[in-house]
């Protein structure tokens, strides 16, 4: 009964979450299609110098000399590395490198970052420059292809993307048969991988190793992906709110059919409204790709090993899942509802620095400056608001940002907002529950994993990724049998493993 109470509760959430955003599809629009946003400043202009040249080093240990290599992109082989031995036993030096701080495995055209001057670029266009001009449906062609399309090419484009926008039927079953309260990400990591086995015909396993060397079976799966993805994330959505699938629309841009199948309810007349439709869409440009971060480096990782690509793809969004990488725009709102108001921020600062509360949507691994699509967001969350109704948390957003932008303890460690401190607020003002939150990340960021797909299929150097360990257990022992071996008292050991639940019923049925 309590279950049902509660789904029911849950339920009535969603449902009112999603009303002010029908409400507000109502409401006429208007602005034109593209000012939403006002023109903001572009990110710094950097060409890239030659970096070419030889680097020497000096074994103190041997006192031999090395010469290496460098690379006009600044990068010297590893593999190179290896021949510095200090003896007969040293197998060569490697890279000591946890998380990847300062190691590039890949060489790529996709999209460019200097996280000391806040620039992100896709294809060498400024992200600032495609949020106000572009759509995403356009980027995400430009991220796959390498230019913008011309207005034949959008047009097939788009065409061959809505061709393959529904679902086989089995993976509709799948994403309703999960249990009541799976997280959204879960069911969208198990419905992802599900096209694994609907699709055989791009499996390699299967098929054989070469299926990718054609173009026409390869753009087929990138269609497939970013076509289906926003009819999964729909189902997924829908499910949680107690409602049937919606088949998509034909008729519709990308991100409108993706809102016209949470909100239609299946009335075919239905069109969300265009400023909230533009908003979203700006979203998921600024979503789209981002460098070899951990998801993206993922994909890379599994193709590498000739996986057919939904298996790829199910693993980056399984990446994605985690709370330090797609799941950080949560922690925020739930951060910002802490804080309650603006008066509360200064004691909120001063936890922070007694290491007594954390500081989400601030800091990044790679931006050591203003993440330029967090501009971009504050922005546009305000206009989301000016559409939608007022959310207070903004105040207080604003107000943290302020405080921190100015403080000599956040100036010295160059925390600055990431893209995660906006974009929770607008989800929420958008009528989308936190969960769901990484869900609408992994949509647009399709354009960037089927992208990177694609490139790694190219790239000559592609091997199967395997890194290099270092080894720091027992050297050698031998096996001794087991009535003569002793349990140290400081050795790991099985801890205390709960009874499953369903051992639980078998010993309650039977009277023990």
């Amino acid at each position: 009964m309590s279950n049902n109470l509660d789904a029911s509760s849950n339920s009535n959430v969603l449902a009112r979450g999603r009303l002010a955003m029908l409400g507000a599809h109502l409401i006429p629009s208007e602005l034109p299609h593209h000012d939403i946003l006002q023109t903001l400043p572009l990110s710094a202009q950097l060409p890239p110098p030659n970096l070419a040249g030889t680097l020497t080093l000096v074994d103190d240990r041997t006192g031999k000399s090395y010469q290496l290599q460098v690379s006009k992109d600044g990068t010297v082989k590893a593999s190179d590395l290896k021949k510095i031995s200090a003896g007969q036993n040293d197998k060569g030096l490697k890279l000591y490198d946890p998380g990847y701080l300062n190691t590039a495995p890949v060489r790529s055209a996709i999209s460019y970052i200097d996280g000391d001057e806040g620039v992100l670029r896709y294809r060498g266009y400024p992200i600032e420059e495609l949020a106000e001009k572009s759509t995403f449906t356009e980027v995400s062609y430009l991220i796959m292809y390498g230019s913008l399309p011309s207005e034949s090419q959008l047009a097939e484009w788009k065409f061959a993307i809505s061709q393959h926008s529904a679902l086989p039927q089995g993976v509709l079953d799948i994403i309703q048969s999960m249990p009541h309260d799976a997280h959204p990400m879960g069911v969208l990591v198990n419905a992802m991988s599900a096209l694994s086995v609907f699709h055989p015909d791009a499996n390699p396993a299967l098929r054989g190793l070469d299926i990718y060397d054609s173009k026409q079976i390869r753009d087929k799966q990138i269609t497939r992906v970013i076509g289906k993805i926003t009819t999964i994330a729909a189902a997924v959505y829908l499910r949680m709110a107690g409602r049937p699938p919606v088949l998509p629309s034909n008729h519709l841009s990308y991100t409108e059919n993706f809102l016209y199948m949470l909100d239609s309810f299946g009335n075919r007349s239905y069109k969300p409204n265009p400023r909230l439709t533009h908003a979203l869409d700006i979203i998921f440009i600024l979503h789209a790709e981002h460098e070899m971060n951990c998801s993206t480096s993922a994909v890379r990782h599994l193709a590498s090993s000739g996986v057919d690509v939904y298996t790829a793809i199910a693993g980056a969004v399984g990446a994605l899942y985690g709370p330090l990488h797609g799941g950080a725009n949560e922690a925020v709102l739930k951060m910002l509802s802490e804080i309650g108001t603006a008066q509360n921020i200064p004691e909120f600062i001063e936890g922070v620095k007694a290491r007594k509360r954390k500081l989400s949507g601030f800091g990044h691994r790679v931006y050591k400056n203003y993440d330029p699509r967090a501009k971009v967001l504050r922005k546009l969350a305000e206009e989301v608001f000016a559409i939608v109704g007022w959310d207070p948390l903004i105040e207080v957003a604003v107000a943290l940002e302020k405080v921190a932008l100015s403080d000599e303890y956040f100036i010295k460690r160059k925390l600055y907002p990431n893209v995660d401190f906006y974009s929770g607020l607008i989800y929420r003002a958008m009528g989308f529950p936190p969960e769901y939150f990484t869900v609408l990340f992994a949509i647009p960021r399709m354009a960037g994993y089927m992208a990177h797909w694609r490139e790694s299929l190219d790239d000559p150097d592609t091997k199967i990724m395997r890194p290099q360990q270092v080894y720091i257990g027992e050297c050698l022992r031998h096996y001794t049998p087991i009535n003569a071996r002793t349990t140290s008292s400081d050795a790991d050991k099985l801890g205390d493993v709960a009874m499953s639940n369903a051992s639980k019923r078998r010993l309650a049925g039977s009277g023990l």
